[in-house]
């Protein structure tokens, strides 16, 4: 049980202490000793909220690369096309042409994780003109995502999710397998 209370705050720490490299952009001792204080307190309080099963699944090579393509040319591409999207109806001149709503989208048939339909849920919000307002699951054990889309131009779930979620999900699905 030690053991994995400990891998779970390793995990954890190296973690914090990548992402603090990564936002401070310095190898400076004072950056770095400071870093490794915040990553190993921060990985104290949150490491058993953060690692349910395996401490190091992200940390399989095939998974890292997955999740950097997933961030750099997927998700990109993504927020790229909601852009270019709120920009036209930002930009028309009659801007009562735009039909807001509540859609609740299915997800996957099989979900990949928690962490997985968290990471959809989050990158849908990233994306200009949607906001996932909740994950719910119904009585027959399905989870949809209810989301908040500027301009519904699809009433079909189905394909209103197709339209939302693009190759989002598909992707997810690979990291979080």
């Amino acid at each position: 049980m030690k053991d994995k209370k400990f891998s779970a705050w390793l995990s954890t720490f190296i973690f914090c202490f990548l992402f603090w490299l990564l936002l401070t952009w310095s190898v400076a001792l004072r950056e770095v000793l400071v870093g490794l204080a915040v990553s190993a307190v921060v990985a104290a309080f949150s490491a058993r909220f953060l690692i349910q099963k395996d401490a190091f699944y992200m940390y399989h090579p095939v998974r890292l690369i997955t999740l950097v393509f997933y961030l750099v040319v997927i998700f990109m591409w993504e927020v790229i096309k909601a852009n270019i999207s709120m920009a036209a109806i930002v930009l028309s001149p009659n801007l009562k042409n735009y039909k807001p709503g509540i859609i609740r989208v299915p997800a996957a048939d099989k979900p990949s994780s928690a962490y997985g339909m968290a990471l959809l849920s989050n990158c849908i919000t990233l994306t200009p003109g949607t906001i996932t307002m909740e994950v719910a699951e119904d009585k027959h054990g399905n989870n949809h995502y209810y989301i908040h889309w500027i301009d519904v131009t699809e009433t079909n779930r189905f394909k209103a999710g197709d339209i939302i979620k693009g190759t989002m999900e598909k992707w997810i699905g690979r990291i979080w397998a």
